[in-house]
């Protein structure tokens, strides 16, 4: 999706280049068959359609929000979440608002493809819709009824399941300081937060009343310039207090606790993103973070879901990719700036990741409308 600022009363318009995505091609039916069988992933599709109204139930757009019963739960809060997400993301996109951080999603149609992004520590919740996200082997659905947190930065795949002209995805993005979080973790648990069951660096949590209410007043002040810079940063630090008071608060406050594996992960993610052209070897990835080679591959891989080398090799990647359609860098150039020595490596391991050659999938992007005119795309 395009990173983009609106100038219709919103600020104005800018790219934002720091999360690349671009459309990946259908997973093949065989790798397709294996996902299902270890993660339930055809099941997981099939349990977004055709839901009962509840909290994950699809919400009209603003044409037909009289028609919700307003006895399901969370229906009012919804439908007035839904109708701001409509006004500040007028089509297709992701809109950044007032506020730095803080964005507006809509997408009208499902996606048939695959979408591929690496995404920051960040709050996502949907008003209306739903989606799918792939990180490894893990499926993990989204909705009104469940939010979405990433806790470092990771690389994943994603659909958008229900959507559509009359009713589009609607969702909220809401980027995550980890020092901000580091602090009101501290308030939140003044005798420090109990450990969390896992390290993982992606989970679902039940999207709150609470949470809903608070977003829906953060979004009603994105229509006043003074509210939003006065008012805006309090009720993202209540935001943050009742995400971190949920059930998977204990998770959050990792994000920004010295020491924590999670937060020590975010530190050699960085120092490889800042080398990610360098011939850098898993000791050294380690060694900048003060740890074994082999305890830092395991704690590595218990966030990611992939190896320390596997994620540099999908920086290079997504960077290969970036460069050659948004700075029209032919592949021999852009191989070597992200650091392959053997072009026909660089190709082989794009075609394994992307599903086609270097050319030949900037090409059909480029017929599709992804350019250097469009800014970056994002996974939101």
């Amino acid at each position: 999706m395009l990173m983009t600022r609106s100038t219709a009363g919103l600020g104005k318009r800018q790219a934002d280049t720091r999360c690349i995505i671009a459309t990946m091609p259908p997973i093949p039916l065989q790798a397709r068959e294996r996902l299902r069988r270890r993660t339930g992933y055809a099941e997981g599709l099939e349990s977004l359609r055709g839901r009962v109204a509840d909290r994950s139930a699809p919400l009209p757009t603003e044409t037909a929000l009289d028609n919700i019963s307003l006895a399901a739960p969370g229906a009012v809060a919804l439908r007035r979440l839904a109708n701001l997400l409509a006004r500040y993301a007028p089509h297709d996109g992701v809109f950044p608002l007032r506020l730095p951080g803080v964005y507006a999603l809509r997408r009208a149609r499902m996606t048939s493809q695959p979408v591929h992004a690496t995404l920051g520590p960040s709050l996502c919740i949907v008003a209306q819709g739903a989606k799918v996200v792939m990180l490894g082997r893990e499926v993990l659905e989204y909705d009104p009824a469940r939010m979405l947190v990433f806790a470092v930065d990771l690389p994943v795949t994603g659909q958008v399941t229900r959507a559509s002209q009359r009713d589009p995805f609607l969702g909220f993005k809401l980027d995550l300081d980890p020092a901000r979080v580091a602090e009101l973790a501290a308030r939140v648990f003044p005798n420090g937060a109990p450990k969390p069951p896992d390290n993982r660096g992606l989970y679902v949590g039940h999207a709150t009343d609470a949470i809903i209410d608070a977003v829906t007043r953060l979004l009603d002040l994105m229509a006043r310039a003074e509210d939003a810079d006065l008012l805006g940063p309090l009720v993202v630090d209540e935001i943050l207090i009742r995400l971190l008071r949920t059930p998977i608060g204990t998770r959050v406050a990792q994000i920004g606790a010295p020491k924590s594996g999670v937060q020590r992960v975010a530190e050699a993610v960085s120092f490889i993103r800042a080398h990610f052209a360098q011939p850098v070897t898993v000791e050294e990835m380690a060694a900048s973070v003060h740890m074994s080679a082999s305890s830092f591959h395991q704690r590595f891989k218990a966030v990611t879901s992939m190896s320390p080398l596997q994620y540099q090799k999908t920086l290079r990647l997504h960077e290969a990719r970036r460069l050659m359609l948004f700075q029209r860098m032919d592949a021999s150039d852009a191989c070597s700036r992200v650091g392959y020595l053997s072009p026909s490596q660089f190709s082989r391991e794009y075609g394994r990741f992307f599903g086609s050659a270097p050319t030949k999938d900037v090409a059909r992007l480029r017929e599709e409308g992804f350019g250097p005119s469009e800014g970056d795309r994002r996974l939101n």
